[in-house]
């Protein structure tokens, strides 16, 4: 063989093996990723029904109920104007988990419409909100202004 068709199978296999590379790479972040939603968003059929994705808004005053004696909790996650999604969790609850305070929680939507959460996170001070659930409640009062103004 020829050093110059050497040279071409050396950078076919190389083409190969960079693009071999990259699919792996694209499809571990693709696993490893959640896309979040507000409860808004949920309610409105966006979120994916078969896939992990997370949910953020504030923890409705007064819907945190513990299961029997179980780790397993059911609280609504809301985006503080009218949508509402009913969460299960099973497992500790952060610290700083109350009721009224910001909250993340990852997990997948059940065909009932309730949110099995897999992990919740809690805001980490007085003033924090992830900036998805600071925009997502921007975002959800901004419409209830809206449609506010249209109906006057």
């Amino acid at each position: 063989m020829k050093p110059r068709h050497k040279r071409i199978v050396f950078a076919v296999i190389a083409v190969v093996a960079i693009g071999i590379a990259a699919k792996l790479i694209i499809a571990s972040i693709d696993k490893g990723s959640s896309y979040f939603y507000s409860p808004m968003k949920v309610l409105a059929g966006e979120a994916p029904k078969d896939q992990v994705f997370r949910i953020g808004g504030l923890v409705k005053v007064g819907s945190m109920q513990r299961i029997g004696k179980t780790l397993t909790v059911e609280f609504i996650i809301t985006d503080d104007q009218s949508a509402e999604i009913t969460t299960h969790y099973t497992g500790i609850l952060p610290d700083l988990f109350k009721e009224g305070q910001g909250v993340v929680a990852k997990g997948r939507l059940r065909d009932d419409g309730i949110f099995n959460a897999e992990e919740v996170l809690a805001k980490h001070d007085e003033k924090y909100l992830a900036p998805e659930v600071k925009d997502a409640l921007e975002e959800a009062h901004n419409e209830a202004t809206n449609k506010k103004e249209k109906s006057q």
